[in-house]
């Protein structure tokens, strides 16, 4: 009996040594002043309830986020996921392929009507054509499948609808953002840049909660981070128009060119804040 409970005991020490030795040396290095301890379990703030009879003005906008901006940059980087952050399209990622969380519709469905297959948004991320090469053995033309995949760095811009309401009942203007579409480059067969456009459209409220559980970097405050639904909610981001609803359902690109858009743009934003104003007598 006792030479079973030295066995016992022999074992249990071996097991432990290993343990110990094991988890030193998978001990990292701590690269901060502390231990990040708190990890806040974030919820969507609900949007206030508007009831139809008290909407008095509404228009329907749709604008257009340059990530060339400087302010718009934080939605752009980093390219490469670095210090557990990752840019907007890598969430968008996400969301898509890995967790299916959110849904995306066709590049011309910005009203949510058919949403694309899994395997129509995968073709879309990893666009695959053939190309012609050259056997270096036979050297006979032989036909390739090459895998372009969209990356962070290929997003130049964001589409996002909206919608401009105000509320009697509790005398102030919203701003709902309804959709939003990732902007990249179209190229020709020739390889030639032919613009920048919108390849799918997603609903902006069924991406909240996933936004909300990645933070952006705050320049001001790191300690503080906001989140991609937070940015979206306090308008931190810098857009101009690109349609407004109107009868002819015409862009402001078919009327006005070069300056002139940017002038229209701003002429229409202006518009929005002066009859807020204009409600208002003192």
């Amino acid at each position: 009996m006792k030479t079973h409970l030295r066995i016992d005991w022999l074992i249990l020490f071996c097991l432990a040594f290993f343990v110990n030795r094991s988890s030193a040396q998978t001990q990292t290095v701590l690269d901060g002043a502390y231990v990040k301890e708190h990890n806040p379990t974030r919820k969507v703030i609900a949007y206030p309830y508007l009831r139809e009879a008290d909407v008095m003005w509404t228009r329907r906008v749709w604008q257009k986020i340059d990530l060339k901006q400087k302010v718009n940059q934080k939605l752009y980087f980093p390219i490469t996921a670095i210090q557990n952050r990752k840019s907007l399209f890598d969430v968008i990622k996400i969301g898509l392929l890995e967790q299916g969380s959110i849904t995306a519709y066709g590049v011309d469905d910005d009203e949510f009507q058919v949403p694309l297959s899994q395997r129509e948004v995968d073709s879309i991320l990893n666009f695959r054509s053939m190309t012609t090469t050259q056997d270096l053995e036979t050297g006979e033309p032989i036909q390739v499948e090459k895998v372009e995949t969209v990356n962070s760095e290929d997003i130049r811009a964001y589409k996002i609808k909206e919608d401009w309401i105000f509320d009697k009942q509790r005398s102030e203007r919203y701003v709902r953002i309804i959709g939003i579409a990732p902007m990249w480059e179209k190229k020709s067969e020739n390889g030639d840049v032919i613009g920048v456009f919108e390849r799918f459209w997603l609903h902006f409220p069924e991406c909240r909660y996933l936004f909300n559980n990645y933070d952006v970097y705050n320049s001001h405050n790191v300690a503080q981070e906001m989140t991609f639904d937070q940015l979206f909610q306090m308008r931190f981001f810098s857009s101009y128009i690109l349609k407004e609803d109107n009868v002819f359902d015409r862009r402001i690109a078919e009327y006005a060119y070069g300056v002139d858009r940017l002038m229209e743009s701003e002429r229409i934003k202006n518009e929005f804040f002066e009859l807020e104003h204009d409600l208002w007598h003192y």
